[in-house]
């Protein structure tokens, strides 16, 4: 069983920077395509960023384009979003979530990991 584990969220000002990682155990991450979704109080979960299995393709959502980083460290079995200049409406829980080849959706899903911003 694909378990994912998040980390990396905190409390950071307005224009800050975070680093959020995935990770997982017993699997190799790059098989997988995976995605970043967020969820703030009071609104739907939305989706931030993809990666496809073997960084073929990376894709952003509109607000966090040119700010958010996705990428894969393969030696350490870990995906990482590199979110900089960070604004208020980041704030929300952060999730990743794996999807097999040719599954069609994301089956596997982290606890998620809070990020705030904030002055």
């Amino acid at each position: 069983q694909l378990q994912l584990v998040e980390s990396g969220g905190g409390l950071v000002q307005p224009g800050g920077s975070l680093r959020l990682s995935c990770a997982a155990s017993g699997v190799i991450l790059d098989y997988y395509a995976i995605g970043w979704f967020r969820q703030a109080p009071g609104k739907e979960r939305e989706g931030v960023s993809c990666i496809s299995s073997s960084s073929i393709g990376t894709k952003y959502a509109d607000s966090v384009k040119g700010r958010f980083t996705n990428s894969r460290d393969n030696a350490r079995n870990m995906i990482n979003l590199q979110m900089n200049n960070l604004e208020p409406d980041d704030t929300a829980v952060y999730y990743c979530a794996a999807q097999a080849v040719g599954s069609g959706t994301y089956n596997y899903w982290g606890q998620g990991t809070q990020v705030t911003v904030s002055s």
